[in-house]
């Protein structure tokens, strides 16, 4: 009889376990924290005769291969407001390329994005239904923040209410403000220009709570 009794008070103890409401995240926690040192996020990987995508000595590499091509990975998760901080190396290939982060990826026809160039130029945009657009401006813009060649750049996202932030090695580029994207998956993404052979590694990303 005892042991019934027992087994109902931790059977009861799981019930009550388990409708105790999730702790709300406040500014500052941490979300999501990958060094890439393992596949336990679960980022989508690819290898095709165009490129490599996945881990690769302890970061997640992008190599594309081809001239106007855009890779990008997730880890398969939903959040609202978040920032986003990774460090991010272009070692081999044309220095004309897009290198960032993405937020609020809803599909891969709806997100947001935030890239560098590593010949100094970054850009703030969505792709919607597919179409890619930026925002507040009309073409990729110079900051003298960005380190060129071959070099470490640290690049962050703020995605909070509508408000969309972009900085990196900590000095603020972008503001924007858009409405059509409030929750989603966040990302990495690589891409080349009218050049192919883009060798990226990204390392240290991390999701905070805004």
């Amino acid at each position: 009889m005892k042991s019934k009794i027992s087994l109902l008070i931790f059977l009861l103890s799981l019930v009550l376990y388990a409708c105790q409401p999730k702790p709300v995240p406040v500014s500052g926690d941490t979300l999501l924290d990958d060094d890439f040192s393992t596949g336990i996020n679960g980022w989508t990987t690819l290898v095709n005769d165009k490129g490599v995508m996945g881990y690769n000595a302890g970061g997640f590499r992008f190599y594309i291969e081809d001239a106007g091509l855009n890779y990008w990975a997730t880890p398969n998760l939903s959040f609202s407001d978040v920032r986003i901080e990774v460090d991010s190396l272009r070692y081999v290939g044309p220095e004309s390329n897009r290198i960032g982060i993405i937020c609020r990826h809803r599909d891969d026809l709806n997100y947001y994005f935030f890239v560098i160039s590593t010949d100094g130029y970054y850009a703030v945009g969505k792709v919607k239904d597919g179409e890619q657009v930026l925002l507040e401006q009309e073409a990729m813009q110079y900051s003298s923040a960005i380190k060129t060649g071959i070099a470490i750049n640290h690049l962050r996202a703020d995605c909070q209410g509508s408000t969309l932030r972009f900085y990196v090695n900590d000095a603020p580029l972008s503001l924007v403000e858009d409405f059509d994207f409030a929750e989603g998956d966040v990302g990495l993404l690589a891409g080349t220009f009218e050049e192919g052979g883009l060798d990226v590694i990204f390392d240290d990303f991390v999701v905070y709570q805004p």
